[in-house]
């Protein structure tokens, strides 16, 4: 008897033990004068992401609203303490002021399991200061200008896609023909070839991108042990890498080869990337292998793939709901095109309203949920007592300050108008951060804002957009890392006639 009692005081310390530790972080805001909701044990504040029934834009902007009058909001993930940021002076200190106390991102990476994470959005800031030293010219307006035309020839090759199926089905879904536009521009200018995904339904660049971003099982199981269970994410490094990876590093590493047989020399970026491969004292002692030279073009290819076409569709949807708006923006457009009929480079920044719709589109559909940033050192915040640790994780809320009334006023309602100069002057910098702000910033922004633009003057300029039956009320995706909405954007094309 005396043997089952034992065993049953050892059970029971054991769990003690283990509650002990879920829970022995518990206090660290308390102590800091910091407010938060109440962490459970084991899960902490984010139980309702872990279980996929929250998506991180959701959760981030139900906690901003909740905690109105705070400067930062104290939460934990599991056991970890996690800050979320509300003040837009803390935020800027983040980004911009001390920027190198908060230069990584602090995403964690297995090279093992994920070759292709050694880019430029998730490396740690030792290698990434250099690679984005040398990488920045490529995305200069100079560069942008030379591939101008590129952009401009996939985007005829939209137009015709529409003209062939618009009259056959007068719905269409547009997430997946932003999607197939952006692939083929990115193919081009990235990679130097013609992926044609508007024509060839098997397009192997365009399946691997719909996987990338899949919403099934393995993505998510993925994205959340790599995000919040760490430990168990690296013993996936015993797995070999997902099959869409090694079928892009396989359609990289040929088109390379067949580059460096034929001394092919078209001012892509593969091409930019081989040069700095040529001269690796530039990267101060960055061994910039050919998998480092494909991670770049991987997160070129990502990125581009996603928020590009994400904002054309978003940006169709509400278009469709706010005709008014569409037949202004349509009206700007016939006004470019009536001296020659062709698009400049210059005519983009020139289309004011243009650019006033693109970053309503962006402010109420950011592409990210959440800016990340991890502390490189031990930190006390300007103004305050609060210090945090080296290795704590910081987030800045986007979704909750894009739809912040007291900055937004009727903050679903899509106006344009909030971009004009005087209402963008009266803002805080920090209060529309759609690409980030600081050294860490979208390094790519440019040549997204001009890739989308593009593909919205080619589809407006010829049809107008309606809703339709099978148009659904956007809702994101719980499910999915980034803040995709659910069931594809249907809408109803109809051509309209030339005078």
């Amino acid at each position: 008897m005396s043997n089952y009692f034992e065993i049953l005081c050892g059970v029971v310390a054991l769990l003690l033990a283990v509650y002990y530790y879920a829970t022995s972080t518990f206090d660290f805001w308390k102590n800091r004068g910091v407010v938060g909701p109440k962490p459970l044990p084991f899960v902490g504040n984010i139980k309702e992401i872990l279980f996929a029934r929250k998506s991180i834009a959701e959760y981030a902007r139900e906690i901003y609203i909740a905690y109105k009058n705070e400067p930062m909001v104290g939460l934990y993930a599991r056991r970890s303490p996690l800050l979320l940021l509300r003040d837009p002076e803390l935020i800027k200190d983040v980004l911009i002021r001390h920027f190198p106390n908060f230069a990584d991102r602090g995403t964690t990476i297995n090279e093992k399991v994920e070759p292709l994470a050694m880019n430029l959005f998730f490396l740690e800031a030792e290698r990434w200061r250099p690679l984005r030293n040398r990488l920045s010219p490529m995305f200069s307006s100079g560069k942008l200008r030379e591939m101008f035309y590129l952009i401009v020839e996939c985007s005829q090759h939209l137009e015709k896609h529409l003209e062939k199926n618009v009259g056959r089905k007068g719905i269409i879904e547009c997430q997946e023909l932003a999607a197939k536009y952006t692939t083929d521009v990115i193919g081009t200018c990235a990679f130097g070839i013609e992926i044609s995904a508007l024509e060839n339904e098997d397009s192997e660049f365009h399946k691997i991108g719909k996987e990338v971003f899949a919403v099934n099982l393995r993505n998510i199981v993925h994205q959340k042990l790599k995000e919040f269970v760490p430990m168990l994410y690296h013993l996936l490094g015993l797995l070999p890498p997902p099959n869409f990876v090694l079928a892009f590093m396989k359609l990289v590493s040929e088109t390379m080869k067949y580059k460096r047989e034929n001394n092919i020399a078209r001012p892509d970026f593969m091409k930019l990337l081989m040069d700095l491969q040529k001269n690796p004292d530039k990267l101060q002692n960055i061994e910039f292998t050919d998998t480092m030279l494909m991670a770049q073009l991987a997160v070129f290819f990502a990125a581009g793939f996603l928020a590009p076409s994400m904002a054309i569709s978003n940006a169709l949807y509400e278009l469709a709901l706010n005709h008014d708006i569409q037949d202004k923006l349509h009206e700007e457009i016939e006004e470019f095109f009536a001296n020659d009929g062709e698009l400049k480079f210059d005519d983009i920044k020139r289309m004011k309203y243009l650019d006033k719709v693109f970053k309503e589109t962006l402010r109420m559909h950011p592409a990210g949920s959440v800016l990340r940033r991890r502390a490189q050192s031990n930190y006390t915040f300007n103004g305050t007592k609060v210090s945090i640790h080296k290795g704590m994780m910081i987030w800045i809320p986007l979704y909750g300050i894009h739809y912040d009334p007291d900055i937004y006023p009727n903050p679903k309602k899509f106006d344009p108008e909030r971009f004009n100069e005087d209402a963008v002057a009266a803002r805080h910098r920090m209060h529309y951060l759609p690409f980030g702000d600081g050294p860490r910033n979208c390094i790519g922004g440019r040549f997204g804002v001009s890739m989308t633009k593009v593909g919205l003057i080619t589809i407006l300029r010829n049809y107008k957009v309606d809703i339709c039956d099978k148009t659904i009320p956007y809702e994101i995706d719980s499910a999915s890392a980034l803040p995709i909405p659910k069931g594809g954007t249907y809408l109803k094309m109809t051509k309209i006639p030339r005078q």
